[in-house]
């Protein structure tokens, strides 16, 4: 298991203690259980998509929770009687729980299940109040053209 150290940036960051236990902890629980497969993609600055390959399962067989920078999606097979005897099972049949980490304000905006693959839209949504401002230092206000009142007379005036 290969371990990454994080304390050198540590020592020189501040506020990104989360960030930091995030990577950490991804590294730790990563058992190598890749089941569902899955895609993210970034479709534009502030929207992405996951899309899981979820084959035989039904939209009431999945169950999609988001939280507080965490999406959790599971899937539960219902048990389906084969009318005959199955004589190879090769189509796993086992449910799965699937965690993604999510940025602040990142929110889920539609899921949809088509053709065996679940597709999650997610969107970026920074409030007004985050977004960056310019600061005015010492009070002074942004320079703006003044128009000379004498100019504009005379133009008037001709």
């Amino acid at each position: 298991m290969s371990r990454l150290d994080f304390t050198p940036y540590r020592r020189s960051t501040v506020g990104f203690d989360r960030l930091f236990d995030l990577m950490e902890n991804q590294m730790r629980s990563n058992g190598g259980d890749n089941y569902p497969p899955f895609n993210i993609e970034r479709r534009s600055e502030d929207a992405y998509r996951i899309t899981l390959a979820v084959a035989g399962f039904k939209p009431n067989d999945i169950d999609i929770t988001a939280q507080q920078n965490l999406l959790v999606i599971q899937g539960k097979k219902h048990e389906e009687r084969a009318e005959g005897e199955m004589l190879h099972v090769g189509i796993a049949n086992r449910g799965f729980e699937r965690r993604f980490e999510l940025a602040d304000y990142v929110r889920v905006e539609n899921a949809n299940l088509e053709d065996g693959l679940l597709v999650i839209d997610l969107l970026r949504e920074v409030p007004e109040a985050m977004k960056p401002k310019k600061i005015a230092v010492n009070g002074q206000r942004s320079l703006e053209i003044v128009k000379d009142d004498d100019s504009e007379n005379a133009a008037n005036a001709a």
